[in-house]
């Protein structure tokens, strides 16, 4: 069975799931976050086998998420940076570990944010960068973009209570 390659598709969520979909690479990119940056530090981090952590990271350097730069000519040894674009990925990590912890997380929170000034737990949202306000309905829709395909409007317009946005709350 062929897989789907979901970078070709045109739903922004799809593409983006082309990119980083796997869980290993989520991981990865959590541990870059974390500030490690060598192949033995993640695999340290992950458990997880040479080959397997290989591809993952040729991945992520392909789709422009991690840089790969030469540490060590003999042997020959990498780091992998993080690009603007691995930047990116901090809102999604972010909103990730907040979900989680809301859902998976009987026990109680295993990593937290939290406000470095009070202690509290921090309770993440997503806000619009130019105005500050809370993507929230109904101030705020999910429509479809200048680029929208026929399929993308179709879609659109068969559905137009549907929203990935919440309700404001009051």
């Amino acid at each position: 069975m062929q897989r789907t390659d979901l970078a070709a598709m045109t739903c922004p969520i799809a593409r983006g799931l082309g990119r980083v979909g796997e869980w290993w690479s989520i991981l990865i990119l959590r541990d870059a976050f974390a500030g490690m940056t060598r192949f033995d530090e993640f695999q340290k981090s992950l458990g997880i086998a040479p080959n397997m952590l290989t591809r993952r990271l040729a991945g992520l350097v392909e789709a422009g998420l991690l840089e790969k730069h030469l540490y060590s000519e003999r042997p020959p040894r990498h780091e992998y940076r993080l690009t603007a674009k691995g930047m990116d990925f901090r809102e999604v990590l972010i909103t990730m570990l907040a979900w989680g912890n809301r859902n998976f997380a009987p026990e109680g929170a295993n990593t937290q944010i939290i406000d470095t000034t009070t202690g509290r737990p921090a309770e993440p949202m997503l806000v619009d960068r130019v105005s500050g306000a809370p993507l929230t309905r109904p101030r705020f829709a999910v429509a479809p973009g200048p680029a929208a395909t026929e399929a993308t409007l179709r879609r659109h317009a068969a559905t137009p209570r549907r929203t990935l946005l919440p309700e404001a709350t009051p």
